[in-house]
């Protein structure tokens, strides 16, 4: 049965550490709608990346 309280403590007291370094940006008021939802843009391709050449103009560069 102590085992269980002990158990109990540590898993408290981790919990309350990782909450503290979450600062003001930790949010538990868990599921949102309407609106209080925020909506994030998603993600955009990267410019620097070059596309892939068509398959047609790469058979025809050989």
């Amino acid at each position: 049965m102590w085992k269980i309280a002990v158990g109990f403590v540590i898993f408290a007291a981790l919990a309350l550490y990782v909450i503290s370094k979450g600062g003001d940006s930790l949010d538990m008021s868990g599921e949102k709608h309407g609106a209080d939802a925020v909506h994030s843009e998603p993600a955009k391709a990267d410019a620097s990346v070059p596309a892939a050449a068509p398959a047609a103009d790469a058979s025809a560069a050989k």
